[in-house]
């Protein structure tokens, strides 16, 4: 039987020498075949390794643990078993209380030799008892979306974006704007027939839009509702959209693929 194998993905080097070290005394079997500090190459190093376990940093540069999970779950080879997960993560009240929610593990830090002998046992049992098909992926799936749509604090609705222009601001109503899509520091703001490109972050503008008008179809990517003219899946079996006057085709995330079922 081989050794189970893991990839720590933690932006502090310290941190993750520590829990590497309490690891290997919890779990000697455990071979910890990749420590990154980002989330991007954590996504990387998992679908290139296919570890068993997954100890993810919730914050880390650019990608934290919550996005690099689900876009690995969407990258994921279907059919493959998904690895285990476990966020790793300072004390916070209401992400434990999350977790706890979606049944999903997590470690404090610092890393307590208690708590992560709890979290190896529970690990080990998974795994034992893990199957070789997309159950494993369609329940982390269902556990991220949960974790990833969890109620966002109310704000006032957006009417205008602010859109700089050379050396202006244009002032564009939401009413028009059919796409929002994140673009390395930028933002692209879409309508019929323009494109503007603003800094303010995704996450800042989600809670400022009604959720019935907008959907949100992949991490980086929030489109009207009523602008969608179709949804297509491909050979892999991913989901593309269609926006009524455009050409091109928007990928839908395995997280939201449920908002697309025939009525």
């Amino acid at each position: 039987m081989t050794s189970p194998t893991a990839v720590i993905a933690e932006d502090e080097p310290l941190l993750a020498q520590a829990l590497q070290s309490e690891l290997s005394r919890a779990w000697p079997q455990l071979q910890v075949v990749a420590t990154v500090g980002d989330g991007v190459s954590a996504v990387r190093e998992a679908l290139g390794r296919k570890p068993d376990v997954l100890f993810f940093d919730i914050r880390m540069p650019g990608m934290g643990g919550l996005e690099a999970a689900a876009q690995l779950a969407d990258d994921w080879p279907a059919g493959e078993a998904f690895p285990a997960l476990v966020f790793v993560t300072a004390y916070d009240q209401y992400a434990v209380q999350a977790f706890e929610a979606q049944a999903v593990d997590y470690v404090l830090k610092p890393v307590q030799p208690e708590r992560l002998a709890r979290t190896v046992a529970r690990l080990k049992d998974q795994l034992a008892r893990r199957q070789g098909d997309d159950q494993g992926l369609d329940a982390a799936v269902e556990r991220l979306r949960h974790l990833l749509t969890a109620p966002p604090t109310p704000a006032a609705p957006l009417k205008v974006i602010q859109a700089g222009v050379g050396q202006g601001i244009r002032m564009v109503p939401v009413s028009e704007v059919i796409v929002f899509e994140a673009a390395d520091k930028y933002v692209r703001v879409l309508t019929a027939a323009q494109e503007y490109l603003i800094r303010t972050p995704l996450k800042d503008l989600l809670p400022q839009l009604d959720p019935h008008e907008f959907w949100q179809v992949h991490r980086g990517t929030v489109v009207r509702a009523s602008a969608i003219e179709s949804v297509t899946r491909d050979e892999a079996g991913k989901l593309h959209l269609t926006l009524r006057g455009r050409r091109e085709k928007l990928p839908v995330s395995r997280l939201y693929a449920h908002l697309f079922k025939a009525m």
